[in-house]
């Protein structure tokens, strides 16, 4: 029997039944080896990284009984067919005043994979802010007096710096202020910049993100290359890879009136050369930095993304941003990609458009020195417009594109970041398991409507990319489980219950235990042998209170149990212990279980306050 520290006081807290069960199970005395599954992840704060890495257990107990010959433990990979996937959607339903809803059915909706309706098989409503209470609920005893903090929504605040001018990065940092203040206590907010040179990672401390806001100021990659002649990225690409003539006759006639380029008749075709030389010149070099700054840029929202992925729950990003270009072939693949790992990584992508409502100085720019053209100023304002549109044609995809809000030609900033990053008070869930899916990652486009819409709109993710066929099916099943480790989401296809312990062996020290109590007795075996026949996978892992990812473990358990031992000594299951060491604090739990034979998975959520 495993015995339980006597040395200082022991606290659990449970998940979906009272713990004390679990103390019969250990009789079975199941203790299986440790192997490390996921390292820190990247960018974690220091508190993260000083995280004591956890301890091999001891190997499998001997029994003087047969059943020790029923069970056992190994580190290698579990192999598993490749199993299609759930696919799981979060929908918002909103009212004529754009309130959240949340009183419909399963019923109530309609899902189709690519024109073809699918079969609903999950369904939840979920309101943020309630996995606290949920905690309090299922728990055993109330330890502290304290909840845990429990971080249900993940929110990355990307401003664009490079490209944002003072005006408007000043007035986005004032509504950003103004919106992280009104941050629930499951919110987390993390700040980048596509500079790199501003970054906060994910804390609701509102002292960090107020210092980080006042931080943010444009940093464009360089200074101006010159105002004569005026050629933005724009022209510059109309000019170089489009051969725009009328592009090309303005930014000459800007030359020869900025350069005072004036002479005699003989001297014209002359001034001409120069002007021409100079417009070639300076789009050659504002194509150049304009396409460094874009790809800089998308290199940093790609990065955000991998970064929000890891995060265990709701996951959006708001891109502040004027918008840029991505005239390029290789920068629209760039571009492409970002979404592509945001659908991936479910990962919702709004966007704001900081420049507000866009208009053009009459007359021009009045801090421009020099004289200009009249002619070719008023078509230089019309590619200022044209460029304008263009360059938030990127804001728009991007929302578009993962499910997100686009707000844009708005000069309320303080409605722009509620509309965009507020959460919603009710969202759905739901899930089906695709139909004759092809292994081919292919995308495909989701539709969700209602039967009887009355006048409510809904916000979705737009698709999902199908699995890629892979040679080995152990990578796919590790990656599936990895999937599940770092989200919220919960399952239920296997019975699964969650239990957390812990011992506090000083101020400073403690050692967390994760429990998983398995009902073996009503899981699916094969008869190989005349013994029932199965293999399970099962993965803890446990983040701090902002999220952040600390230490995870796997544990591949063999089961080959007789009729009679399932009959008479398993009525009450088994317990699977895995132990942490780790400093006090608040931690989320996330235990993640999957069997070969039934290829079902369960996810349970858990938090835990060490005082």
């Amino acid at each position: 029997m495993t015995t339980i520290p006597k040395s200082g006081p022991l606290r659990t807290n449970s998940s979906h039944c009272r713990s004390k069960r679990f103390f019969w199970a250990f009789s079975f005395g199941v203790v299986l080896p440790v192997i490390l599954l996921f390292g820190t992840a990247a960018g974690a704060q220091s508190e993260a990284a000083q995280a004591a890495p956890p301890q091999a257990a001891p190997a499998a107990q001997s029994h003087p009984d047969q059943s020790a010959t029923e069970i056992a433990s190994h580190e290698e990979a579990t192999t598993f067919k490749v199993n299609v996937k759930l696919v799981l959607v979060r929908v918002v339903v909103r009212d004529s005043q754009g309130h959240a809803i949340g009183n419909l059915h399963k019923e109530d909706f309609q899902l189709f994979d690519n024109r073809k309706p699918q079969v609903i098989t999950h369904f939840a409503l979920e309101q943020p802010g309630t996995q606290v209470a949920k905690e309090r609920q299922t728990s055993d005893e109330d330890v502290s007096g304290k909840l845990p903090a429990v971080p249900e929504h993940y929110i990355a605040f990307v401003f664009d710096d490079i490209h944002l001018n003072f005006g408007d990065l000043a007035q986005a940092r004032i509504a950003a202020e103004h919106h992280l203040a009104t941050l629930q206590p499951t919110d987390r907010a993390a700040i980048f910049s596509t500079s790199g040179q501003t970054t906060l990672d994910f804390t609701d401390d509102r002292a960090k993100l107020h210092d980080t806001l006042l931080h943010l100021q444009p940093r464009p990659i360089s200074g101006r290359i010159g105002d004569c002649p005026d050629i933005s990225y724009y022209m510059a690409d109309l000019i170089q890879n489009q051969h725009d003539q009328r592009a090309e006759q303005a930014a000459i006639e800007d030359a020869i009136s900025c350069l005072a380029l004036r002479g005699t008749i003989q001297q014209q075709q002359a001034m001409l050369q120069v002007a021409e030389a100079a417009v070639v010149a300076t789009s050659s070099q504002q194509l150049s930095l304009g396409e460094q700054e874009s790809r800089v840029a998308l290199s940093v929202l790609k990065d955000v993304v991998r970064r929000i992925a890891l995060m265990p729950g709701q996951r959006s990003m708001v891109v502040v941003s004027p918008g840029f270009l991505t005239p390029e072939a290789d920068l629209l693949q760039e571009y492409m990609d970002v979404i592509d790992h945001a659908l991936h990584s479910e990962v919702m992508i709004s966007t704001l458009n900081a420049r507000g409502l866009y208009a053009v100085t009459p007359g021009g720019d009045v801090s421009k020195p020099g004289p200009t053209s009249v002619l070719s100023a008023a078509i230089e304002a019309q590619y200022q417009i044209d460029s304008a549109v263009a360059e938030e044609d990127i804001l728009s995809e991007l929302a578009n594109a993962t499910g997100g809000t686009f707000f844009h030609n708005n000069n309320d900033l303080d409605a722009g970041f509620k509309n965009v990053a507020n959460t919603p008070e009710y969202f759905y869930t739901l899930g089906f398991s695709p139909q004759n899916l092809k292994l081919d990652g292919s995308f495909h486009h989701l539709k969700i409507s209602l039967k009887d819409p009355a006048k409510l709109t809904l916000q979705a993710r737009r698709g999902y990319y199908a699995p890629k066929h892979v040679a080995d099916p152990a990578e796919q099943a590790k990656q599936e489980i990895e999937e599940a480790v770092f989200s919220q989401e919960e399952l239920h296809d296997l019975p699964v219950e969650l239990h957390t312990q812990f011992f506090k062996s000083g101020d400073a020290e403690a050692k967390l235990a994760v429990l998983a109590h398995v009902d073996v007795k009503h899981i699916q075996y094969r008869k190989i042998d005349g013994r029932n026949t199965n293999e399970l996978t099962v993965v803890s892992a446990i983040f701090n209170r902002n999220g952040v990812f600390i230490q995870g473990t796997q544990k591949d358990l063999t089961m080959r149990w007789e009729d009679a031992t399932l009959e008479s000594k398993l009525a009450s299951g088994i317990t699977l212990k895995t132990s942490f060491d780790v400093k006090p604090g608040s931690y989320l739990v996330r235990l993640v279980v999957r069997d070969k034979q039934g290829q079902l998975m369960s996810a349970e959520n858990g938090a835990i306050e060490i005082p």
